[in-house]
This record gives structure tokens, sequence and C-alpha cells, in this order.
């Protein structure tokens, strides 16, 4: 079983792109929290977290890359509804 993605036995998950782009948007006020302070300690914190920034951005390309193809070729995902995953097993 999913904890955060919709599938067949979590029809109230979430699509991964949708979530990793939460994730991205709080990643980003955290950022905002700490572009003030110059300690050699936050400044690592805020490279660090661009970095992850960038990996999201990607990984988030991805996820909706895949949903496009799944939709192209099987239509519209009704895993929401309770159905069958489009590919796979169940």
């Amino acid at each position: 079983m999913t904890h955060f993605l919709v599938s067949e036995e979590n029809p109230a998950g979430q699509k991964l792109e949708d979530l990793l782009t939460k994730i991205r948007a709080d990643i980003l006020r955290r950022c905002l929290k700490i572009t003030e302070d110059h300690r050699p300690e936050a400044m690592k914190v805020l490279a660090n977290n661009v970095a992850v920034l960038d990996h999201l951005t990607e990984a988030i390309r991805l996820a909706t890359d895949s949903t496009v193809i799944l939709d192209r070729a099987f239509g519209p995902s009704q895993s929401e509804r309770g159905g069958p995953p489009r590919i796979g097993t169940a």
C-alpha cells in the first residue's frame, strides 16, 4: 500500500508530481527564511537546499512526463475512483 501516492488502496492519495511540487514549495519557503543569515552553516544549508530544489525540479519533470505517457497510452487514471492500475500488477 502507498502512504502518499494515489493507488487502488489509497484513492485519496496524490500524484507524484503534485506531492513533489508541494515539497519544493516548502523548501523554497525555508530558503527565504535563511537568505539573510550569513553564517557559514546557514550558507551551506541554503546551498544544499538549492541543490535539492534542482533535483526536485528534475524529479517533477520526470513524474509529469510519466503521467503524460500513461495518459496518452491508457487514458486518465481511474485509481482515484478505486480503479485498477494502468500498468503493472495490482
